[in-house]
């Protein structure tokens, strides 16, 4: 007589229904409601200091995935992040500033205006790679900064062109706090576009033309159109968060969009992990609350009113050395560090069992 077989273990798909769910087991759902609770609650308890920092993380998370889809996930490499979320900025700046337009109107074109950018800038990507495409849309970076810096010559915007608090559903947007929920809500979204088009079509053309374009080629996948689909999405969701990030400041200046923006976000992808979403958000958390780290701990040191004058340029002397240690020990970035964290308590303690299963 045989033995009956042992009751399965651990978790297991059975259907395209648990595919496709995007919380799968009841641990992950408890947890997910407690992260929630906990961003709902933060800012109820949070000095304005720190729901200021909650808020740029929002912010660079926006811009943080959509880099991540064109590059960590597509392939395609790109040096013009600042550049795009100048344009989207200033545009909303410019619409505002001209003819009032409201919120509702500036913040989908800001959109158009980074699609635009996406096709006339992704078009090189159709012929170019490596660091040629990199130079190309490096030169957005510079166009776009270029027309900004006329722009408010032109005008007269020495200081930038004020924007005035934005209005959802009639109420202003002014307090730290409702930017709080407004921005979390915005990074929420975008999230949940970037996870569905991973789980899409075009999400697995990205990753198959990312791991070798002659074959997705070869198979079928029309090269072109998803290369170019990803610089538009891509462009057009980073559009959106300069525009996020104008309201939000309640100016813009040309002098905020500098190259180092550009790679802030780059650093963002390489530290959270290439090729990954979770990457991208703890990327993001990483990069923005990493100079107010290093403040901090320079004003604890001896000594501290010596070095007040040279803390940018710690900030920035520390800013690539992290970087390069990322690099050389540590290629997968953070998601790597969260992931044998996580596998080690979830196999714990069978993987310190022999094979014979003796301790």
């Amino acid at each position: 007589m045989s033995k009956p077989l042992p009751s399965a273990s651990g978790h297991f798909r059975r259907s395209y229904a648990d595919e496709f769910r995007l919380i799968e087991t009841p641990f992950a759902k408890a947890a997910t409601l407690v992260f929630a609770i906990c961003l709902v609650g933060f800012p109820f308890i949070a000095s304005p200091f720190y729901i200021d920092l909650a808020t740029q993380v929002f912010l660079a998370s926006i811009g943080a995935l959509a880099l991540a889809l064109l590059t960590g996930i597509a392939g395609q490499i790109s040096l013009g992040h600042a550049g795009l979320i100048a344009a989207g900025a200033f545009t909303a700046g410019i619409l505002y500033k001209e003819v009032g337009a409201p919120f509702w109107i500036t913040l989908p074109a800001s959109a158009m205006t980074g699609a635009l950018l996406g096709i006339v800038f992704g078009l090189p990507s159709l012929r170019l790679r490596g660091l040629y495409l990199a130079v190309s849309t490096l030169a957005l970076h510079f166009l776009v900064v270029y027309l900004g810096g006329e722009y408010e010559t032109k005008r007269g915007f020495s200081t930038g062109i004020l924007i005035d608090p934005p209005k959802i559903f009639g109420y202003e947007i002014y307090a730290p706090r409702a930017w709080y929920f407004v921005l979390a809500a915005a990074a929420a979204i975008t999230l949940l576009v970037c996870v569905n088009l991973m789980r899409s079509r075009s999400g697995r053309a990205w990753r198959a033309i990312h791991s070798n374009e002659t074959v997705a080629e070869a198979l079928g996948m029309n090269v072109a159109r998803y290369k170019l689909l990803a610089f538009v999405i891509s462009s057009s969701i980073t559009a959106v968060a300069g525009a996020l990030f104008a309201y939000y400041r309640g100016f813009v200046s040309i002098e905020a969009f500098s190259l180092y923006l550009t790679i802030q976000y780059v650093a963002m992808i390489i530290i959270g992990g290439m090729g990954t979403l979770l990457g991208a958000l703890l990327g993001a958390l990483f990069v923005t609350l990493f100079p107010y780290l290093i403040e901090g701990l320079m004003s604890v040191m001896p000594g501290a009113d010596r070095l007040a004058g040279s803390v940018f340029a710690v900030n920035y002397a520390a800013f690539g050395a992290v970087m390069i240690l990322f690099l050389v020990f540590e290629p997968q970035g953070l998601v790597g560090i969260w992931r044998r964290i996580r596998n080690y308590f979830l196999l714990w303690p069978f993987k310190h069992r022999s094979l014979g299963g003796r301790a």
